[in-house]
């Protein structure tokens, strides 16, 4: 969700919202939380972030986000200021590993390729994006126990299946959202087929092009 006045469509394009369906992983080399320093921290919490229609689409973005403006784009280098760690699926990851590592367009381009990455996934990485791991075992254990580790805030960005796995096991904390002013009718909700789940939302902001910036805190 961050993007530079200058190449607004382009980043919606690559960073659309992905209907990612791998939840876990069985690859190697993999990556497992370590769960040893649990307990020793205040957990940290798990933030998705999402362009959304007014009809609630997550899906491609880039064909109702029709206008950028400072406010929304400030937001989203907020939104990144407090993460240092990335859930990501695998469509999501094929996709973003052929684009970032040579991006330009800032602040995200530095965040996500410095930040670790860990992609839920049934079949070994391919290429060599600097710091991504496949997922060791089952997602919601996964993130379960990194929540525990030291860090920052950790980011889910583009992936609709992983969010909507995250948030049935309770495990999502914040969903930040920029909600555009467009009905378009068709196209993969975010919010499908989820049990009821009681949100608190914090102030909304109305940027000048007419998107809602708004933080739903999920209560636990």
């Amino acid at each position: 969700m961050v993007s530079t006045r200058s190449h607004p469509a382009e980043e919606i394009s690559i960073m659309s919202n992905q209907a990612d369906s791998s939840s876990t992983a069985g690859s190697s080399p993999s990556h497992q939380a370590d769960s040893s320093t649990a307990g020793t921290a205040p957990a940290r919490k798990v933030v998705a972030a999402y362009f959304l229609s007014l009809d609630g689409v997550a899906e491609a973005p880039d064909k109702f986000l029709t206008s950028w403006d400072d406010e929304t784009d400030a937001s989203g280098a907020d939104l990144i200021a407090t993460q240092d760690t990335v859930i990501l699926g695998r469509r999501t990851y094929d996709d973003w590993s052929g684009f970032w590592p040579t991006s330009d367009i800032q602040p995200f381009a530095d965040f996500v390729n410095a930040a670790p990455k860990y992609v839920a996934t049934s079949t070994p990485l391919t290429g060599s994006w600097a710091n991504s791991y496949p997922i060791e075992g089952d997602l919601t254990t996964f993130v379960r126990t990194l929540k525990t580790q030291p860090g920052g805030d950790i980011g889910i960005h583009g992936s609709i299946s992983i969010t909507q796995s995250l948030l049935a096991a309770n495990l999502v904390d914040e969903l930040r959202l920029v909600i555009a002013p467009t009905i378009v009718g068709t196209g993969r909700r975010l919010l499908d087929t989820l049990a009821p789940t009681h949100l608190q939302p914090t102030p909304a902001t109305t940027t000048p092009s007419g998107n809602l910036l708004i933080t739903y805190r999920v209560l636990h």
